[in-house]
C-alpha cells in the first residue's frame, strides 16, 4: 500500500503517522544513536509485547502477542456463547490482510472449532483506513439488524478493490444489501441515519485501548495475535487455549 506501512512477515495493515516536518540529518543520526543506546540497555519494549503477559499455555508471550483478559465480546458472534475459547477479531473491511485472514484462517476456524462448539468467534471493527472503512463497518451492522451480518461481511471481503477507491462507496454498500436479499428500505434507513457510526467509533477506541495498532488483530482467550498468520500457527494458539481451559 502506498499510504500505509506494511510488515510482510506478519501481514498487517498499520496506520502511518503524517510526516510534515523535515528533520536535519544530524538530528536523525543523533536520534538513532540515542535509540540504540536505550534499546541495548533494555529501555524500550515493543508495542506488541508491552503487556508483559503470558499466553494460555503458561509460556512467555511471543512476538506479536500479549495477554489481556478484558476483551469485550461486543460484536456479532458465531458459535456457542458457552464455548471454552473465545476468539475476538479486530478488522477493517478494506484491509487486504483482513481479506487474507478471512479466506485462509477464518473459514477453517469456523469448520474446525466453531461448528464443533469449542470456539465462539466474535467480529469487532477497527475501521481506520478511511471513510469507506467506517461506512462499510456501519453497513455490516445494519445488515446485522436483519440477521445477515455474516453474509454481508463475506460479501464485503469478496469485493475489496483497494482503499477508498469507491469500492465501498455509499451507493455500492446499498447495492450489496440488495444483492444479498436484504430489505433495502430497512437497510437504507438504518445506513442513512448513521445508526451505527458511534458503535464503529467505540470499537476503534476499544481496540486502541487494548493496544491494537494493526489489522487484523485477534485475541484467543485474551492472547493477542497480530497479522494474517498461517492457519497452523493460529490453530496452535487455539489448541493451547483449549488445553489450558481443560486443565483448570
Amino acid at each position: 500500500m502506498d499510504t500505509h506501512e506494511t510488515h510482510e512477515t506478519q501481514e498487517t495493515e498499520k496506520p502511518t503517522a503524517p510526516n510534515n516536518l523535515l528533520v536535519p540529518g544530524a538530528i536523525i543520526v543523533a536520534g538513532v544513536l540515542i535509540a540504540l543506546a536505550v534499546l541495548y540497555s533494555g529501555g524500550f519494549r515493543s508495542p506488541s509485547n508491552a503487556g508483559g503477559g503470558k499466553p494460555a499455555d503458561g509460556g512467555t508471550a511471543g512476538a506479536g502477542q500479549k495477554t489481556n483478559a478484558e476483551i469485550a465480546s461486543d460484536g456479532p458472534a458465531l458459535g456457542s456463547p458457552d464455548a471454552p475459547v473465545v476468539v475476538v477479531e479486530f478488522s477493517d473491511f478494506q484491509c487486504p490482510f483482513c481479506g487474507k485472514f478471512h479466506q485462509e484462517v477464518e473459514q477453517k476456524l469456523l469448520n474446525d472449532y466453531v461448528k464443533t462448539g469449542k470456539v465462539q468467534f466474535v467480529y469487532r471493527n477497527f475501521a481506520f483506513l478511511g471513510p469507506e472503512s467506517v461506512d462499510a463497518a456501519a453497513a455490516a451492522l445494519c445488515a446485522n439488524d436483519q440477521g445477515k451480518f455474516w453474509l454481508y461481511h463475506d460479501y464485503l471481503f469478496s469485493h475489496q478493490q483497494g482503499e477508498n477507491q469507491g469500492a465501498f462507496a455509499k451507493d455500492k454498500l446499498k447495492s450489496f444489501a440488495a444483492a444479498i436479499g436484504l430489505n433495502t428500505s430497512q437497510f437504507n434507513s438504518c445506513f442513512d441515519s448513521q445508526k451505527y457510526t458511534e458503535k464503529v467509533n467505540k470499537d476503534k477506541a476499544d481496540a486502541v485501548a487494548l493496544g491494537v495498532n494493526a489489522t487484523p488483530t485477534t485475541f484467543v482467550n485474551g492472547v493477542q495475535i497480530q497479522g494474517a498468520v498461517p492457519y497452523a500457527q493460529f490453530k496452535q494458539a487455539v489448541d493451547q487455549a483449549l488445553t489450558a481451559k481443560a486443565g483448570k
